[in-house]
């Protein structure tokens, strides 16, 4: 959400490339949640939903005050839905996905037990030494990043269910964290392939046909979910 509303500042300055504006305005944004969230008097999810709408409010207010565009309503359904078509992308945003996917990979690989032990409890991680703050702040940095690059395709407001779905279906049938990990990650994978294939063959909006695969799945795995705890007892 905070991205669209950098989004909308890019363009009402002008610039050819907004991710200028875009991502480190989105970077910033996640820093300060992480931090603001941890320290402040209003927390949670009462916080992140006033920085959620109060962006999105003065994006789509700036854009309809100095914008320039013949196709408003596109640009804004575009925005927050996402595009098209994969085929809209351009290719230095396909080589850098392709290069952060690339990182996010090794960098998960070689700090496995690390982030497992902070994002499962950081009081332990914190009695153990583990340095939970810079963690958190990489770990930030990255979903900001990650937002930012696939906000183009899927759109802010879909973006979230790509983090949330995937993990939520493993979730239903597996209950360790590194299953669970795997597990969500070939989901999204596989949902991914999936809706590019279905919104090339069929026209239909990509990101949209992303997380419906993903709520599809969702509910394969609940089902598969409750019909091995029968079987269990």
């Amino acid at each position: 959400h905070v991205a669209f509303g950098a989004m909308a500042v890019a363009g009402v300055v002008g610039l050819t490339n907004n991710m200028l504006i875009v991502m480190p305005v989105t970077i910033v944004a996640a820093v300060l949640l992480l931090h603001v969230g941890q320290n402040a008097k209003i927390k949670g999810d009462a916080l992140i939903a006033m920085i959620s709408v109060g962006s999105l409010a003065v994006g789509y207010l700036l854009l309809n005050i100095f914008s320039t565009s013949s196709n408003l309503s596109g640009d804004v359904c575009s925005t927050l839905f996402g595009s098209t078509s994969i085929l809209t992308l351009t290719e230095s945003q396909v080589w850098l996905c392709v290069g952060l996917s690339v990182f996010v990979v090794v960098f998960f690989i070689l700090t496995y037990n690390r982030i497992f032990a902070v994002t499962f409890d950081e009081t332990f991680a914190k009695a153990t030494g583990e340095k939970v703050g810079v963690y958190n702040l990489v770990i930030a940095v990255i979903v900001a990043v990650i937002i930012v690059l696939a906000m183009n395709l899927v759109g802010s407001l879909l973006i979230s269910a790509l983090v949330i779905f995937p993990a939520l279906s493993a979730m239903r049938v597996f209950k360790n964290f590194k299953s669970v990990v795997i597990c969500s990650a070939s989901i999204s994978v596989a949902c991914a392939v999936l809706g590019i294939l279905i919104s090339i063959v069929y026209g239909t909006p990509v990101g949209s046909t992303i997380v419906a695969a993903d709520i599809v799945c969702f509910g394969i795995f609940c089902l598969s979910g409750t019909v091995l705890r029968r079987r269990a007892r």
